[in-house]
């Protein structure tokens, strides 16, 4: 179930929408933080990561009364009725499109909201601390699900009338927000999104924090409320889809043209020519099309190499058996578990095993360590979908999913539910 609510939004004639919005909260670095502040003393930073100052008490209790402050001052306001909202984030490439609404909440074994990673207790902890304080959600989870019907026609139908914001923003993308508040195109939207699962696109944290905060509101007899239900924003990945990256590996201190020696009997090894990293990128993306398939680049971009087609039988002998066929098929397990641990004979941890978000990125780290860039093809969302329909996680750092959404265009304030 998705329901409506009423959210709480900037008032434009009071802020610069650009200047208040941010990044969430696990991209930000200190620097980040800063520069935000910097930007607007109403920027939604101040609710997302409260600075830790001894010297003005409890940062939690601080984001609880910036948000009062906030509200008092008309900075933020509730909107008049509940609602359901389209939200679009666009370039002139590329644009995504779902719905944010309050999400009923299920345990993962309901199997209706489907994780496919793991989370750090630490993380979900300083979470739960501050979305307690504040009562409020400051950022959604993203969910993705497929198929159309009623809810995917809902979306693509609002782009004739007028939006509630439309603004470029310091992401450079188009962002644009409409409210849905029909009754009956509410209910149709209700009545096809019952029975449907999804899948954590981003946002596992932050799901296991609605998990922990409703769990701690019914151990203590408050009866269904608020913390029944978290913000969402859901995409069908058949229509508005987002962009599906691959998070690459570096190997440092080992050269590519050792990696791919190693490799040799393993896989099929294709020297490429060292000059041309775009048709290398290109061929890696075609070999992905029939089986796991790895570009390896030296820092220096002199050597390349494309593993394709490893050893049936070695391969069958290092993935772990008790894992699922859609599990075993991932790239990122054939990497870690055949050619990191069995092929390389390599420690698979952090400090020997590096990850990067882009080809570039990735190519420079190879090079400051004089190692090798592993570049990847994106996981396809069916296939994170396959593994955590079948209770399972992905492997660590598997796939990136963009754009996620911006901070600060919508909370969920608890007082308005």
């Amino acid at each position: 179930m998705l329901a409506p609510f009423r959210a709480l939004r900037y008032d434009p004639a009071l802020v610069d929408l650009p200047a208040v919005t941010s990044p969430p909260y696990d991209v930000i670095d200190a620097a980040g933080v800063e520069a935000l502040e910097r930007a607007s003393d109403s920027n939604v930073v101040r609710l997302i990561l409260p600075r830790d100052e001894a010297s003005e008490g409890d940062r939690y209790l601080r984001a609880a009364s910036t948000l009062r402050d906030w509200r008092t001052s008309g900075v933020v306001r509730p909107d008049p009725e509940p609602a359901l909202y389209v939200y679009e984030q666009s370039s002139p490439a590329h644009a995504q499109r779902g719905l944010l609404g309050a999400l009923a909440l299920t345990p993962p074994e309901d199997g209706i909201v489907l994780p496919h990673e793991n989370t750090m207790s630490g993380t979900v902890s300083d979470r739960l601390a501050l979305y307690t304080a504040v009562g409020a959600d400051l950022e959604p989870i993203f969910l993705l699900y497929g198929g159309g019907g009623a809810a995917s026609e809902a979306v693509a139908s609002v782009s004739a009338a007028p939006p509630l914001v439309d603004v470029t923003l310091a992401d450079g993308l188009r962002h644009r927000l409409w409210a849905l508040t029909d009754p009956a195109q509410l209910a149709a939207i209700d009545a096809d999104l019952r029975g449907r699962t999804a899948v954590i696109a981003d946002g596992h944290h932050r799901y296991a924090t609605y998990l922990q905060r409703q769990a701690a509101a019914h151990a203590a007899g408050d009866g269904p409320g608020p913390w029944d239900f978290g913000l969402t924003f859901l995409v069908d990945s058949t229509a508005f889809g987002p962009e599906v990256h691959p998070i690459h590996r570096v190997v440092p201190h080992v050269e590519a043209f050792e990696l791919a020696r190693r490799a040799e009997g393993a896989m099929q090894v294709h020297e490429l020519d060292g000059d041309d990293l775009e048709s290398a990128l290109t061929g890696l993306a075609q070999a992905g099309a029939s089986g796991p398939a790895f570009l390896l680049v030296s820092g220096d971009g002199g050597t390349l190499r494309l593993l394709t087609q490893p050893h049936a039988e070695r391969l069958a002998r290092a993935l772990p058996a008790e894992r699922s066929p859609a599990w075993r098929a991932l790239d990122v397990s054939v990497l870690h578990h055949y050619l990191v641990a069995d092929v390389w004979g390599l420690v698979d941890d952090v400090d020997t095993v590096r990850y990067e978000h882009d080809v570039e990125a990735a190519v420079a780290a190879a090079a400051a360590s004089g190692g090798t860039a592993v570049l990847l093809n994106p996981t396809p969302v069916e296939a994170v979908t396959a593994v955590a329909a079948g209770g399972e996680r992905m492997p660590r750092k598997s796939t990136l999913f963009t754009p996620k959404p911006r901070s600060g265009l919508v909370i969920r304030d608890h007082r308005d539910a």
